[in-house]
């Protein structure tokens, strides 16, 4: 127990108690100190409690100026002579000593007049740190520094002393590109912060005499070897995350289910992780069976709002970051148990093949997966071959109806996450994979037609038809030119017609482990099924529009990302040269749309090429931060 007289710490000031009341014990401390022109030091007294108080020395204590105003201008070679003596013998060399220890070995004893001034010059000196543990166990020790982290403070401390010096030499070296590495990289904190979107101003770069901007910034690091080619900026400039939500998904309910007999087939690209829909038919009816996550996700739970704010699941050549937990594939992908649990979308069709009824359930169905290069070996079999007649003559239906369909060469990207090398492969395309987007065009106008049906509020998708000019050439051009005629897609609670699918309306309800707005439907549907309280319409419009600018800029990012990983893929292929088809002309300029790496570029050519005339080209003048590439004729 403290006593009267003792000397103690109150917020790390020196304070006297002077009395003991019960529980209690009246300090006196300065509570304004003396200054230069005179006025007094003024002191106060208080009632505090032991734990607010440590002890500094048993006393009997000097009065409190006496204590605040001793000095020695030799304790700070004192304290140098005992860490010297302490490191010398390795028991001691980092071990914790009290603060009375310590006054002995400097001083031969442990004065109550000199405490505080040795307190605050161990306080602050470079050679001990505050013993952190035994401060919270009630008293004061120090701890011997190590030699490298005395170096440390020291340097910390002389660079603040020549702040303004340091930084002045640091920007002579940043306008030369000579950076010293690693020291110097503290200083690019904040260039890093505009690179990556964080910020638009820094003073570094101000200083440099560089215009702030991200493509300046991102140069700049280039430049100066903080970053390398291989960063990719793109996710974090449109404020994404390249970590998947981690709140994991419940396990599926138990629950009334209906039990689909027969096998479905979930068909995809053969790197696909993710399989959430499976397709078969019954001979009386389709069924389009969808992974159900809305069977745990519940609307505007923490999970919903999460994927809200992420839009969709962000594809990218380096990994995936996924609109829900990693976890929750196991439980809710297809195919990927023995028996999966669907949201089954059960269509009836009429005798010209159009959508006749479309109901909704949850079921249990056997799930096999397969390639789109298998399904498409094995479209003649019993199993496969209704599924790619329905899939011809509901093509066949749509184009009458004036859907217009865009067939462009599309590339896969991949980065090997050990060697960094990037692998560009065009996407073989299978008719399997035709049948399949034909299956989910189904399921869509399906369950748009369930949900107007039911007065479902719902997420519509619908698109303006296009304004088609007359000559549309053949080939590459004629696809480039109808891709100029037409119009964005439109998300509302009203149904309308997608001229582009040609259909009368539309939802989209086949993705909801990677779209939220899938989600939403699928959430929707549930409720109405049960016979619980549905989304309001003003809700579901807000929802879905959060949703949907989440995953343009998901959109974005993913877009600046591939464009990010073919420019490092010409730079790591500095020979390579390939095809390029003409798909517009314009006075001497060209368009030219380059197939093996999905990218368009203008150039001015030797001859005047045909629409669909190819050249081989290759690439010079790579700028990573512009995302701009000069092809020339080779």
């Amino acid at each position: 127990m403290i006593q009267k007289n003792a000397v103690v710490l109150y917020k790390n000031q020196c304070a006297v108690v002077t009395d003991i009341d019960g529980d209690k014990y009246v300090i006196q401390y300065c509570s304004a100190p003396a200054t230069p022109t005179g006025k007094k030091a003024q002191y106060a007294s208080l009632k505090v409690r032991e734990r607010d108080i440590t002890l500094l020395h048993k006393g009997p204590s000097a009065q409190l100026d006496a204590l605040l105003s001793f000095d020695d201008a030799s304790l700070p070679q004192q304290i140098a002579e005992v860490y010297e003596l302490l490191r010398s013998d390795e028991s001691t060399a980092s071990a914790s000593i009290t603060l009375g220890d310590i006054a002995e070995l400097m001083r031969g004893s442990f004065k109550t007049e000199e405490c505080f001034a040795l307190y605050k010059a161990l306080s602050s000196c470079m050679e001990f740190s505050p013993d952190d543990a035994a401060l919270k166990s009630g008293g004061i020790a120090f701890v011997p520094r190590s030699e490298d982290e005395i170096a440390s403070l020291r340097q910390k401390a002389d660079e603040k002393e020549h702040a303004g010096e340091i930084r002045d030499a640091f920007i002579r070296r940043l306008r030369q590109r000579a950076l010293e590495l690693p020291g110097d990289a503290k200083f690019m904190v904040e260039v890093e912060a505009v690179a990556l979107g964080r910020t638009d101003k820094s003073k570094v770069m101000a200083d440099a005499g560089i215009a702030q901007t991200p493509e300046k910034a991102h140069k700049l690091l280039l430049d100066t070897g903080i970053w390398t080619i291989l960063r990719n900026p793109y996710p974090t400039r449109y404020g994404l995350t390249m970590v998947s939500a981690s709140e994991g998904l419940q396990s599926p309910p138990e629950e009334e289910r209906l039990r689909v007999e027969g096998t479905a087939y979930a068909n995809d690209n053969a790197w696909s992780a993710d399989p959430d829909d499976a397709v078969a038919w019954d001979g009386t009816y389709l069924w389009v069976h969808i992974a159900d996550p809305a069977s745990t996700v519940m609307p505007d739970s923490s999970i919903d709002k999460t994927a809200r704010e992420r839009g969709t699941t962000l594809y990218l050549p380096e990994g995936t970051s996924r609109m829900l937990a990693e976890t929750s594939l196991a439980d809710y992908a297809l195919g990927l148990n023995e028996i999966s649990r669907a949201l089954s979308f059960r269509i009836q069709f009429d005798e010209k093949g159009a959508v006749a009824d479309c109901s909704v359930f949850k079921t249990t169905v056997d799930v096999k997966r397969l390639t789109y290069e298998k399904a498409t070996e094995l479209k003649d079999t019993p199993e496969l071959r209704p599924l790619f007649d329905i899939a011809k003559r509901n093509f066949e239906r749509r184009a009458k109806a004036g859907a217009k369909t865009i067939n462009l060469p599309e590339v896969h990207i991949t980065v090997d996450q050990e060697t960094k090398r990037v692998n560009i492969e065009p996407e073989v395309h299978y008719e399997a994979s035709d049948m399949v987007c034909e299956m989910m065009l189904l399921a869509g106008e399906g369950a748009a037609r369930f949900a107007f049906r039911n007065h479902i509020p719902f997420p519509y998708v619908s698109q303006e038809p296009p304004e088609i000019p007359a000559g549309i050439p053949d080939g590459l051009a004629g696809e480039f030119r109808m891709l100029r005629c037409m119009h964005k897609r439109s998300v509302g609670i009203v149904p309308a017609p997608h001229a582009a699918i040609g259909v009368a309306m539309y939802s989209q309800v086949t993705s909801p482990l990677r779209r939220y707005s899938d989600l939403v439907a699928h959430e929707q549907l549930r409720a109405f099924i049960a016979g619980g309280p549905l989304i309001d319409k003003d809700a579901m419009l807000e929802r879905i529009s959060e949703g949907d600018a989440a995953s343009v800029a998901a959109k974005k990012a993913s877009r600046y990302s591939e464009t990010h990983w073919k420019l490092v893929y010409l730079l790591q292929h500095p020979d390579w040269t390939g095809e390029a088809v003409c798909v517009d002309r314009r006075d001497r300029q060209i368009q030219l749309y380059i197939p093996s790496l999905d990218m368009q570029t203008y150039i001015i050519p030797k001859k005047m090429p045909e629409l669909n005339e190819t050249m081989t080209v290759k690439a010079s003048d790579i700028d990573i931060p512009t995302q701009n590439v000069v092809f020339i004729q080779s």
